[in-house]
């Protein structure tokens, strides 16, 4: 995370970052989406008691922050894995099996679409089309894109990772 915030659990955030930002940009509704951006852009992600610190010092209600963040797409309320998973569930994806692709990295990472992983390695997302139609079934991990998927395909890419990661630690 940048500036090195930690955000433990949600009860024991650093308001440093945030309070920085708010610094550097003003109090009033104008500043919110910037001070949205910026904060996500800190922390990784939108804690909720980061948006209630937000919502005292710009003195607009919180609900008025939350609206904003859900609104845009941009927002995370929740933290992202390191690696994003994007499998496509466009037309061509979808008649190639997209579903079985993604209940294989479902099955591989022990989350749902949408979820986390608990050691914030990997987010699973579904998308209407990353564009690589000749290579359905494509997922996106991150900016690779990985064609003509297979459960064991799946499975592969995963371990690769995973080893690449462990390899980088030491």
């Amino acid at each position: 995370m940048a500036d090195g915030c930690r955000c433990q659990a949600q009860d024991q955030v650093d308001f440093s970052a945030v309070d920085r930002i708010i610094a550097e940009h003003g109090a009033g509704a104008g500043s919110l989406i910037p001070v949205l951006q910026l904060t996500q852009e800190a922390y990784g992600y939108l804690p909720a008691a980061v948006i209630e610190r937000i919502a005292a010092s710009l003195a607009v209600p919180a609900t008025t922050v939350y609206g904003v963040a859900t609104f845009y797409a941009q927002f995370r309320l929740r933290p992202m894995g390191k690696h994003t998973i994007r499998a496509c569930h466009g037309t061509a994806c979808h008649v190639a099996g997209a579903d079985k692709i993604t209940e294989a990295f479902e099955r591989e990472l022990g989350i749902k679409e949408g979820e986390t992983t608990p050691d914030r390695m990997f987010t699973l997302e579904s998308v209407a089309c990353l564009g690589c139609c000749s290579l359905a079934p494509v997922a996106m991990i991150g900016e690779e894109t990985y064609g003509r998927l297979s459960g064991d395909k799946v499975a592969a890419i995963l371990r690769d990772i995973r080893k690449a990661e462990s390899n980088d630690g030491k």
